[in-house]
């Protein structure tokens, strides 16, 4: 193979170049695209790249990056614009929606007054796993419970009792650790107060059901 040949071939499985093939059919017209974009983004439960994005949408990359860089300013009210409650931010290598800090506090009061002060077992089980192995990753939430943790995790987040602490730099995947809330509503000033689960399991005398997990 000639040099020409390696780089056409590397040009051509390049994804941004893939995505941003200007002989491409759009999936969305040119004018819809930052609205198509905001729209995405208000049900991203992840992070979202910019390759991400401009697959989901059908256009170059280069156009969606400034697509984003205008949501960005709209959001923040540049120009004389409204600046909005939420903003656009990029974490861990990926764009998402995020309630402005400063208004924190206003949503998790509305959050917590709004919805039942009860937690359904799933919501209690996932929290358990989350205060007794934090910082965690909703994957391996799901992996430890054998099954899909995402609405309990918006729960729990909405609730104000778990936080996002802090983004894998290699994976991207959002770590989860308890709040300040959680030691409220439990009584106790450390999550080290948490009673020990080993006193709890079975010492094994007397055998194990095939089906324990």
């Amino acid at each position: 193979m000639t040099v020409e040949n390696l780089e056409a071939t590397e040009t051509a499985e390049s994804p941004e170049t893939a995505v941003s093939a200007e002989t491409a059919e759009p999936a969305v017209a040119e004018a819809d695209l930052e609205r198509a974009l905001e729209a995405i983004l208000m049900v991203a439960d992840e992070p979202m790249s910019v390759v991400t994005l401009a697959t989901a949408v059908g256009a170059p990359v280069k156009r969606v990056r400034a697509a984003v860089d205008a949501l960005v300013a709209d959001f923040d009210g540049v120009d004389g614009g409204v600046r909005r409650g939420f903003e656009l931010r990029e974490v861990g290598g990926g764009w998402r929606i995020y309630v402005r800090a400063e208004y924190d506090a206003v949503v998790a009061d509305y959050v917590l007054a709004q919805n039942p002060t009860k937690l359904s077992q799933a919501a209690l089980e996932t929290l358990a796993v989350i205060a007794y192995k934090q910082p965690i990753s909703r994957g391996a939430i799901a992996s430890i419970r054998a099954v899909n943790v995402d609405s309990v995790v918006r729960t729990l987040l909405g609730r104000g009792l778990i936080t996002e602490m802090f983004t894998d730099s290699e994976t991207g995947a959002i770590n989860y650790g308890t709040t300040d809330l959680l030691l409220s509503q439990l009584g106790i000033n450390s999550i080290d107060e948490l009673p020990k689960i080993s006193p709890l399991l079975a010492d094994g005398t007397e055998g194990f059901d095939g089906d324990v997990r």
